[in-house]
């Protein structure tokens, strides 16, 4: 169907789409010329759910620290968020998944693979629930015509020993690197066994990711003091429209309401915590659309008198 504008429709068309288009490289550009001073966090995607959303990039956070990129969740595009944000990829030397949930790990593989192609040369530590060593040498496995290829025609070092990956099984310290430490909690996500949420202390400041998770007192012990808890969130209005037309709404229902913290909830986790800074992420539902900002700082701050923002994609804190 053939879909007719005017000269000034089409104008004012043109300049809107330019500016969506802009709008992340831009703030890209800034973060670049004046980037915060010591440890930095950038949302890289803030939709919850393992389908792709219009409005929102798939769950992932980077956390930048004296040079060094840590990726926290490989949602779908995480490569292309990174450099949005204005990361190199070989910056990469860790990364983090919470738990293996598609929309958490869908590009584990792709994102290491895509940082080789980009002149990875320092390894890569990765840190998660088992299977991750597993799932890394099949990943590896399934891209062997690839990577044979280019090391062929593009002489580059082989990928396996660039990557190391490290299965969690509890709480407790992950890794020092230099100045920085992490540690982790395991949370409540049924049906998933292992989940992770995951706590970075630096020099000048502390961040703690939830992953998904129901309310947690681990987290909340993991969270204490913290500068800025990143958590995600569930707006309980919106969970009939969510499982409509699902294959088993009753069980995606007990999954959401089980598995997940209603926004209310979030509030008093970081009250609780006794955290500065609350950042909603992960939203269900995803879209911007879906819910107001408005509506998601009003319940958040009905309990937690702190500073509340409200995650979008690229947004640096």
């Amino acid at each position: 169907m053939k879909t007719r504008y005017g000269r000034r429709a089409f104008l004012a068309r043109s300049v809107a789409t330019a500016a969506v288009a802009w709008a992340p490289v831009a703030a890209a550009a800034r973060r670049q010329a004046a980037p915060r001073a010591g440890m930095r966090l950038i949302l890289l995607g803030t939709a919850g759910g393992p389908t792709p959303k219009a409005t929102r990039a798939a769950p992932a956070q980077v956390i930048l620290f004296n040079g060094a990129a840590c990726v926290v969740d490989c949602g779908n595009g995480v490569a292309r968020q990174l450099r949005l944000a204005g990361i190199p990829l070989p910056d990469i030397r860790h990364v983090f998944l919470t738990h293996h949930h598609s929309d958490h790990n869908a590009d584990y593989g792709t994102l290491l693979l895509l940082a080789w192609a980009s002149d990875l040369r320092t390894p890569v530590d990765t840190w998660g629930p088992r299977p991750l060593a597993g799932m890394t040498t099949l990943f590896l496995d399934m891209s062997d015509t690839d990577i044979k290829v280019r090391m062929a025609d593009e002489g580059r070092p082989a990928p396996a020993p660039l990557i190391r990956p490290h299965e969690l099984s509890g709480d407790g310290l992950v890794v020092r690197d230099g100045a920085m430490t992490v540690t982790c909690a395991r949370v409540q996500h049924p049906l998933v066994k292992d989940a992770f949420a995951y706590r970075f202390d630096s020099p000048d400041r502390s961040i703690v990711i939830s992953g998904d998770t129901s309310p947690s007192p681990a987290l909340v012990r993991l969270a204490r003091n913290a500068d800025v808890l990143v958590h995600e969130v569930l707006y309980l209005p919106a969970v009939d429209k969510i499982i409509a037309g699902a294959p088993d709404p009753a069980a995606l229902r007990r999954h959401l309401l089980a598995s997940h913290t209603p926004l209310d909830q979030v509030g008093r986790i970081a009250s609780e915590a006794n955290v500065k800074t609350l950042v909603l992420s992960h939203f269900t539902p995803g879209e911007t659309t879906a819910v107001a900002d408005e509506v998601w700082r009003a319940g958040a701050q009905a309990h937690f008198k702190g500073n509340v923002i409200v995650g979008k994609d690229l947004m640096e804190m």
